[in-house]
């Protein structure tokens, strides 16, 4: 059942209009086929005029549509033989953020991703994505392995940000995000990073410190979210909508700042929409960024990885 956000409300109408006559029989008044045909022309028009004006809070909403695939979904789609590994021996397994081994298009590469979950259950059990300290240092030990055994490292962000609870900040949760960030950037192996969704604050960043960092076209990153720079600035989340325009955060945002490297086109109306072809062409990016870095040696890759986020606090100075 397909979720409409609030400005889809006209799009709304329409589908539900063409689903109300593709239920009706065809009584030679009105040509129901024809009709159908027309309506979905207006429809189509709509979503293309919607979509390539949507303001950034706009873009924050389609970024958190319940229907985008998770990263269990391009998991699915695109992996052969994963092998899902638990645990960050020592202290728990944490679901929020899942991992392990499998082959991608011919080649075994190491996976790392935030997973929402897809209903309220799995929701619950994956805490919305929002990792504890033992879900980056589970990531942590993932990098090291695939590092041991020179696998490329792929990694699916989508989060709101890290859990903030008590028990969290008792376990050392900036330390935990600290390392996983000196980890990304100490490997000798390929790291590619694709915000899917929500990249929110130190909990997207802890896994995002990449050779290559994709984004979703209607994605959003960024170092807090709307409401809560909105409450920190105005005392009023209600804001929300100014504070995500003055955030930058979105994929055409982040490409001019430099923060990421490349923008993938999402299916017109949103991977919520079409998620097969979205993660077609996450699959066919992907797949791009690990043939250009082939031929680079460990060392290399390292150094330029390191320049690479050097370079970008350079520009944030200046």
């Amino acid at each position: 059942m397909q979720t409409f956000l609030d400005f889809e409300k006209p799009i709304a109408e329409l589908e539900g209009k063409i689903e109300e006559l593709r239920h009706l029989s065809d009584d030679g008044d009105i040509n129901i086929a024809e009709e159908v045909g027309r309506l979905q022309t207006k429809v189509d028009r709509l979503l293309r005029s919607t979509y390539e004006k949507l303001t950034p809070a706009q873009k924050v909403q389609v970024a958190r549509h319940p229907n985008r695939p998770h990263f269990s979904d391009y998991v699915d789609a695109l992996i052969e033989d994963f092998t899902p590994l638990a645990g960050d021996r020592a202290f728990a397994e944490d679901r929020a953020i899942v991992g392990g081994m499998g082959r991608f298009r011919g080649r075994s590469v190491m996976l790392i991703g935030h997973e929402k979950g897809a209903d309220t259950e799995s929701r619950v059990r994956h805490n919305f994505g929002m990792a504890k300290p033992e879900g980056y240092r589970k990531a942590i030990r993932l990098m090291n392995l695939a590092d041991r055994f020179n696998l490329p490292v792929v990694t699916f962000v989508d989060t709101a940000g890290a859990y903030p609870g008590v028990a969290s900040e008792e376990r050392g949760q900036a330390e935990a995000i600290a390392r996983s960030v000196e980890v990304c950037l100490g490997l000798k192996t390929p790291i590619i990073s694709i915000v899917i969704g929500e990249g929110g604050s130190g909990g997207a960043i802890a896994i995002a410190v990449a050779d290559r960092v994709l984004m979703l076209e209607h994605a959003v990153y960024s170092v807090i979210s709307p409401e809560g720079c909105a409450q920190i600035l105005w005392k009023n989340a209600a804001q929300a909508a100014e504070a995500a325009a003055a955030l930058r955060l979105t994929a055409s945002d982040l490409k001019q700042l430099g923060v990421i490297d490349s923008v993938i086109t999402e299916p017109m109306g949103g991977a919520h929409r079409f998620p097969e072809a979205a993660i077609t062409r996450v699959g066919n990016a992907v797949e791009q960024a690990l043939d250009g870095l082939r031929s680079l040696d460990g060392g290399a890759l390292k150094a330029r990885r390191r320049e690479k986020f050097l370079d970008m606090g350079q520009k944030g100075l200046g």
